[in-house]
């Protein structure tokens, strides 16, 4: 059995919750320590009401302890936790003065003391610098509501609680950004070599079963002749496959009475109007024996409706090629991915089109140029060129806006 890719997702955040939470317990020890011990500038204890620092320095120590489960992932985290924490600071902060009516003279610690602080820290590793900036401008007010009269010092630390919490919210959503790239990058990695491996796979077996396929119709001539083409066929279009990575299936049918090849691609109908489509994937499968497709290395991204619209309008080219220049002709089909707009080129080796065959046709009611293509690509605020010189085939050139200004009607689909 063929081992498979495993993509392991690291985490940034779980080390940012692991270090807040020892941050949260050490802050609160400090913070009951510092009122213990802590002597105001005479040498005198802090506090002339004992029991307010007493009620919320406990409060703070069964709050701690009791949200630790709160703050171990961005999951547990919740808004509501987020506010109830903010709060619980905020009225530290301003009990402050009832406890230790010196605190607005002199710029002595609060009773959260710098426990404050991982309440901020929370809100910037939950939701990045906008979050930090909104705690923090909180906090803010509420030191120089306690203060009375902020000395410089007091605006110097508001100050600095803010500018810092706010570059740690920006770092927190640039290794966000980071990490969901990262884990992209392996998916794509791990996709990409359990396809080489498939195209191993399928070249070592199908492909080669189809190619002798090909080579001992061909020779033997009568009906295994026609078998060895189709054999042919399917080895170009599953060869073309393999290699550009892109599968959607494809319904071809033959139209008895024109004698036209009908093509249709399947697409997700679920695709909402502004999802992104990647042009190639409808293309592809347009290629076969008697149609080469060149495409470029990239994703052609489209909206979605502008891309299957744009892939009907070059199955319309093809089915005029078959049509017109006969089963035996031989097409092309080029993508090219513009800064500003995608252009799809169809030439064939067929006869060209006489001057005035187009009007003559419109005039015959017979619209597919005029509807099935140009009409297409005119909803969709593009161009459709047709140049075509007798005896040197045709080429009609496509050209859709990568922002299509959409005022459409649907396009008709009659030939």
């Amino acid at each position: 059995m063929a081992k498979r890719e495993r993509v392991v997702r690291m985490s940034v955040e779980l080390p940012l919750w692991r270090a807040l939470t020892g941050y949260r317990v050490l802050t609160m020890i400090y913070a009951v320590l510092l009122a213990i011990f802590g002597k105001d500038n005479f040498g005198q204890q802090r506090f002339e009401r004992p029991w307010v620092a007493v009620a919320y320095l406990t409060f703070l120590f069964v709050w701690t302890l009791a949200t630790l489960p709160k703050v171990r992932s961005a999951a547990s985290c919740t808004k509501r936790f987020l506010v109830a924490d903010l709060v619980v600071a905020l009225t530290g902060i301003l009990l402050t003065p009832l406890a230790d009516f010196d605190s607005q003279s002199f710029d002595g610690p609060t009773l959260p003391s710098i426990w404050t602080a991982g309440a901020v820290l929370a809100f910037a590793i939950k939701g990045g610098w906008r979050w930090a900036a909104f705690a923090s401008t909180f906090v803010a007010a509420a030191n120089i509501i306690q203060r009375g009269e902020p000395s410089r010092d007091t605006y110097h630390n508001v100050l600095l609680v803010w500018v810092a919490s706010i570059a740690i919210g920006y770092v927190v959503e640039v290794a966000r950004a980071s990490e969901r790239t990262l884990a992209r990058a392996l998916e794509i990695e791990a996709t990409t070599r359990e396809r080489e491996r498939l195209a191993r796979d399928i070249h070592d077996s199908v492909l080669q079963v189809l190619a002798m396929v090909q080579r001992r119709g061909t020779a033997i001539g009568g009906e295994a002749a026609e078998l060895g083409r189709m054999a042919g066929e399917q080895e170009v279009a599953l060869r073309t496959l393999v290699s550009s990575g892109l599968v959607p299936p494809t319904r071809v049918s033959e139209d008895a009475a024109e004698g036209a090849v009908v093509r249709t691609v399947d697409v997700d109908d679920d695709e909402g109007p502004g999802a992104a489509c990647d042009l190639r994937a409808l293309l592809a499968p347009h290629a076969g024996s008697r149609t080469s497709f060149a495409e470029p290395g990239a994703p052609v991204l489209l909206p979605a409706e502008s891309a299957r619209e744009l892939a009907a309008a070059v199955s319309a080219a093809l089915d005029n090629v078959t049509v017109h220049a006969g089963p035996d002709a031989q097409a092309w089909i080029l993508v090219e991915d513009e800064p500003d707009e995608v252009i799809v080129t169809v030439r064939d080796d067929g006869p060209g089109i006489p001057e005035g065959r187009l009007a003559q046709a419109e005039g015959e009611g017979r619209l597919g140029v005029a509807l099935s293509i140009r009409g297409r690509l005119r909803d969709l605020g593009g161009t459709a060129e047709l140049i075509s010189v007798p005896g040197q085939g045709c080429e009609v050139e496509l050209k859709v806006p990568k922002a299509p200004k959409v005022s459409r009607g649907k396009a008709g689909s009659a030939r």
